[in-house]
């Protein structure tokens, strides 16, 4: 049997695939290009939507296994649910920060209403 702590970093694990599943499903789902690890340059070239579909579904089978196939988690447990939910916000936050960067997302307006770049 693994030890609890090895189980709350499966979590956390899967709960970075659920949350990088969303955005290749959803683009894939409206029809939309978006980058994937397979497209040229990879991450940053844009996959069609089929390959984008088959990749968010693959994050999810990912994710499905390190959650619900490793221990027993369980939603109302806080220490399950705060692994998953740190997954989440850890990578949605990288790829928030990445790409960004490549369409043009981290963008802000000053105070005289011109748009600049927030570098990192």
């Amino acid at each position: 049997m693994l030890t609890p702590w090895l189980h709350y970093i499966s979590y956390f694990f899967g709960g970075t695939f659920f949350a990088n599943a969303l955005p290749h499903l959803v683009s894939g789902l409206m029809g939309r290009p978006f980058q994937s690890p397979f497209a040229k340059p990879p991450g940053r070239g844009l996959s069609s939507a089929i390959v984008n579909v088959v990749w968010g579904w693959v994050n999810l089978v990912f994710g499905y296994g390190l959650v619900f196939l490793v221990g027993t988690f369980n939603i109302r447990s806080v220490p399950d649910s705060l692994a998953l939910g740190l997954g989440i916000l850890a990578i949605g936050v990288m790829l928030a920060r990445f790409f960004g960067r490549v369409n043009g997302g981290n963008l802000q307006k000053d105070s005289s209403d011109n748009v600049k770049g927030i570098s990192s």
